[in-house]
């Protein structure tokens, strides 16, 4: 069983966790037989591909034009580096980032639902994500493997929420995109100037969660850690907090009693909007997205985003 501590001083912040095979297992496993291999389609970027792409530990920021000439292009360029890396031929597959922008080349809007091809869609394990672009359109992707539905997978085939065996916040995923799998809106700044600018106050951007903001799914058996100060339920209070209660300020969108999840923070594809453009990491759970931190990582995360092959 893992074992889970609580510290003070900042919201669930998960200090460490005792080894656990699983998670180790999953990314020193032979995967490069067969279906994985085969139909290797669909991964998120971890934190380590990201700063070693971008030479820094903040990562890219918004700006992810990585030598080329808009920021789709180069997000792709970063999709395609990263699956080879992960497997030595992937990166010959034609790769897209699930990204949406204001103006693509010809001056029209771009969606990231029209840029990843048709299904299915699958892991560097082999697992399958979702079998068209209708079972993507959905909170979690429908038909996913429940391996990974609620904590989507690098690429290496790791569940991204704990890559090296050590769970961290850091689910926040550039997409500039709404549930509809379209652009957010007209304003440019939910792209990060169309994912070219890396300036913390050219923008708020758009993003989805990699794993739902569910705090019991952390614990044993999908429980309340022990010692919780309120059992299982949503009643009780929360030592640290003003009055012994909820953060000052509330949740964003509130708790599911019976899930302990939070309502608007379950999408993998349009969650909420990050506190700014420039480059940064934050990997300890602190809340929502701090304005004072203008980063794409301010809420948990790193500017890390979704990749898609157009064939499996």
């Amino acid at each position: 069983m893992r074992k889970i501590t609580l510290c003070a001083g900042a919201l669930w912040v998960f200090c460490g966790c005792g080894d656990d095979a699983s998670v180790a297992d999953a990314g020193t496993a032979d995967t490069k037989k067969g279906q994985s291999a085969e139909h290797f389609s669909f991964f998120v970027t971890s934190y380590a591909a990201i700063q070693r792409l971008s030479g820094s530990q903040s990562g890219f920021g918004g700006d992810l034009r990585y030598g080329e000439a808009d920021g789709l292009s180069g997000a792709d360029k970063i999709c395609r580096e990263i699956a080879e890396g992960s497997l030595k031929g992937a990166g010959k597959k034609t790769w897209r980032a699930f990204l949406s922008v204001t103006k693509g080349p010809k001056g029209e809007p771009i969606h990231a639902i029209d840029r990843v091809g048709d299904g299915p869609w699958y892991d560097r394990r082999g697992r399958l994500l979702a079998e068209t672009k209708a079972d993507l359109l959905h909170d979690r992707p429908m038909g996913a493997d429940p391996a990974i539905v609620d904590d989507l997978p690098n690429e290496d085939g790791v569940p991204n929420h704990a890559p090296d065996g050590t769970v961290v916040d850091n689910h926040d995923m550039l997409t500039g995109t709404g549930e509809d799998g379209k652009l957010y809106g007209e304003d440019w700044g939910a792209t990060c100037h169309d994912w070219t600018s890396s300036v913390g106050s050219d923008g708020r951007p758009r993003v989805g969660h990699s794993w739902p903001r569910d705090f019991g799914a952390f614990f044993p058996d999908g429980g309340r850690p022990m010692g919780f100060p309120f059992g299982g339920g949503m009643g009780g209070t929360f030592p640290g907090f003003p009055d012994g209660g909820f953060p000052e300020g509330g949740f964003p969108g509130g708790f599911d009693p019976s899930t302990f999840r939070d309502i608007n923070g379950v999408h993998w594809i349009s969650s909420l909007n990050e506190a700014g453009c420039a480059p940064g990491a934050s990997l300890i759970e602190m809340g929502p997205p701090n304005p004072n931190n203008p980063t794409v990582g301010s809420g948990g995360g790193y500017g890390g985003f979704y990749c898609f092959a157009l064939t499996p």
